[in-house]
């Protein structure tokens, strides 16, 4: 997804420096710049990018998902994203109310699409329910965003999701990016973007094993090849909700759980509540009445309980809080 031309609020108008040295740009320029927050109202970026939502961030200082209930911090974190289909460097922290970046482009747009920035969190949360739960872990997390990170990473992120820790889901994404993505320099390192389709579709299954991925490296390797040969889990986007879960599911790999994961985190479903071990574990000691026997009526049921529209933002919270 090209975002370099996104049209921004004025909030969101970024001041852009260039690094020199010796008189010269030395390989891709390094862009600085600062988004506002005060306009953008609550937001905290280490539960955004720590809380299991995303595993296509990481921190220079080595420290990802070190801590369960990670908030209010001001560490870098740092990612890759495809602008204009070339592969970028973006690095971010938050100080008090300003969100500081360093990137190859201007990553205000970027920033803007991946930490839905626009989310206008106080409405989102007023739809909630009001018990106790919800509310004590919107309050411990208070504004922490959900991520819109892109479909294809996303799909493969939670396709690796089966039964593991998070640190070890993000280890997976990380081994994945060195091996088989492209390589962007910047700052006077080598990054690795998140690999293509096409580049994971290559990928032999003993070489996928050898990255950990153990049962999981057949269907990485098969849902790759499935959306390098045109297969496009972001067409999900146009379908009604539950037409959209199960349309993802006919990747290898992904069942309900998963598909409601890529529908949250990636498309835009905000209603979405992926049912896993914990969501599951929330409901049997707090919400009984919406354990149906099944999936579908289950996740009605529990929509309904936690607002409605905004949902997965709700689920979120309570993840976070609970994990």
């Amino acid at each position: 997804m090209a975002v370099s031309g996104a049209t921004l609020p004025m909030h969101m108008h970024s001041t852009v420096t260039r690094k020199v040295e010796d008189g010269r740009f030395p390989g891709p320029c390094m862009e600085r710049g600062v988004v506002d927050l005060g306009e953008v109202g609550p937001f905290d970026l280490q539960s955004t990018v720590e809380s299991g939502q995303s595993y296509l961030w990481t921190r220079p200082d080595g420290r990802m998902y070190e801590e369960t209930g990670a908030y209010g911090g001001d560490a870098w974190y740092q990612t890759t994203a495809r602008v204009d289909g070339e592969p970028a460097v973006v690095r971010a922290r938050q100080v008090e109310d300003r969100l500081e970046w360093e990137s190859t482009v201007d990553a205000a747009p970027v920033l803007r699409e991946r930490l839905r920035l626009d989310d206008d969190l106080p409405a989102i949360r007023a739809t909630a329910a009001d018990d106790d739960i919800v509310q004590t872990a919107y309050d411990a997390y208070w504004g922490m965003h959900l991520v819109r990170d892109p479909p294809f990473p996303t799909l493969i992120s939670f396709i690796c999701s089966a039964q593991m820790r998070v640190s070890r889901i993000h280890g997976m994404q990380e081994r994945l990016r060195e091996t088989f993505g492209s390589t962007v320099e910047f700052d006077g390192e080598t990054y690795h973007s998140y690999p293509t389709p096409e580049q994971l579709a290559s990928a032999t299954e003993a070489v996928l094993r050898e990255l950990s991925l153990g049962y999981r490296a057949p269907y990485v390797r098969e849902t790759a090849q499935l959306v390098a040969d045109g297969a496009d889990p972001g067409t999900a986007r146009e379908l009604p909700y539950e037409e959209a879960r199960e349309s993802l599911t006919r990747f290898v790999g992904v069942g309900d759980k998963v598909a409601d994961c890529v529908l949250l985190f990636s498309l835009d479903f905000l209603e979405a509540v992926p049912l896993d071990t914990w969501i599951r574990t929330t409901i049997e000691e707090y919400y009984p009445d919406c354990d149906r026997g099944n999936y579908a009526e289950t996740s009605r049921a529990i929509r309904d309980a936690f607002g409605g529209e905004f949902a997965g933002y709700t689920q979120t919270y309570v993840f976070h809080y609970l994990r």
